[in-house]
């Protein structure tokens, strides 16, 4: 890293982190503060609420200078990226990486304020977050990847709050069954709104050999991204209904339901703006449903 940090250069990092596009530690954030007050079974205090806010917009800010350096050689010949610090060359891979390095240091240092077990879980996290760049070279449907590290915050809440005992068993059953099976329910979450990342640079990815989701599913992609949708929402509402949330939740079932059919309206035709644009506001879906498992804990007392 550079010894002077001037204003120019640190104009540069934030460009490197996305720092004024919040749109990637949205899409982390919601799920994982909806796992935190499901483990926690409503408000989870204000010290885990700030670790897992700024340890995802830190690792989010890491992964952004992990896949930059993977991806350096492809998103150059993207329109879309190809004017990334990393690939136009403003910003070293050696740089991008110390700066990752330090985002995802300061990340562990607010795990490390929870407990062991959930320090545990973080390295499983931090391996997730760095095979996904390379999963775009031989999985055919890297976002399944991308699903996995984008929904990992949510065995961690449950890893914060529960804790547990120090031995290998301990720490596989600090995560119950309902966390799994709440991040297999995100998982679909991501797959729908990175497909319709992907179909935005569907035509440079074909040319340059990259492997996505919208290539895979071709003209099946709409539709895949519909059932994503639901599937999503479905697993979501039957894996919640113990915890008796009321109406809140449902209204915020609905609402989400409403946000998934006017992205359909926004994807049908393919054009790459109204399917950035879908991808950009899938972040109110994830918010619109933390509202209503928020504010239905608060009402259940």
């Amino acid at each position: 890293m550079p010894s002077s940090l001037g204003p120019g250069r640190l104009a540069l990092y934030l460009d490197l982190i996305r720092w004024d596009r919040p749109a990637g530690w949205l899409l982390l954030l919601w799920p994982s503060l909806s796992a935190l007050w499901v483990a926690a079974e409503g408000w989870p205090g204000w010290h885990l609420l700030t670790v897992f806010v700024l340890g995802t917009v830190l690792m989010r800010s890491a992964g952004c200078c992990i896949n930059d350096v993977a991806d350096r050689d492809f998103d150059k010949h993207v329109k879309r990226t190809a004017q990334r610090p990393v690939t136009r060359g403003a910003v070293s891979v050696k740089e991008a990486l110390l700066v990752g390095a330090v985002l995802a240091l300061c990340a562990f240092a607010l795990v490390l304020t929870t407990n062991r077990v959930a320090v545990a879980w973080s390295f499983a996290a931090l391996a997730v977050t760095l095979v996904y760049p390379f999963a775009k070279r031989v999985v055919s449907m890297p976002q399944a990847v991308l699903g996995v590290a984008f929904s990992f915050g949510i065995p961690m809440a449950f890893a914060a709050v529960r804790g547990g005992e120090w031995s290998l068993a301990g720490i596989w059953q600090a995560i119950p069954a309902l966390g799994w099976l709440l991040l297999s329910s995100n998982l679909f979450w991501v797959l729908a709104y990175d497909t319709e990342y992907a179909m935005v640079d569907r035509d440079d990815d074909l040319r340059i050999g990259m492997k996505t989701s919208a290539i895979t599913l071709g003209e099946h992609d709409v539709a895949a991204v519909m059932g994503f949708y639901a599937v999503h929402l479905l697993s979501l509402a039957w894996l919640l209904s113990p915890a008796s949330l009321g109406w809140p939740f449902a209204a915020s079932l609905a609402l989400a339901a409403l946000q998934a059919l006017w992205h359909f309206r926004l994807i049908r035709l393919r054009e790459r703006a109204d399917c950035f644009k879908a991808f950009r506001l899938n972040h109110w879906l994830g918010a619109t449903l933390f509202a209503g498992i928020a504010l239905g804990y608060a009402l259940r007392g």
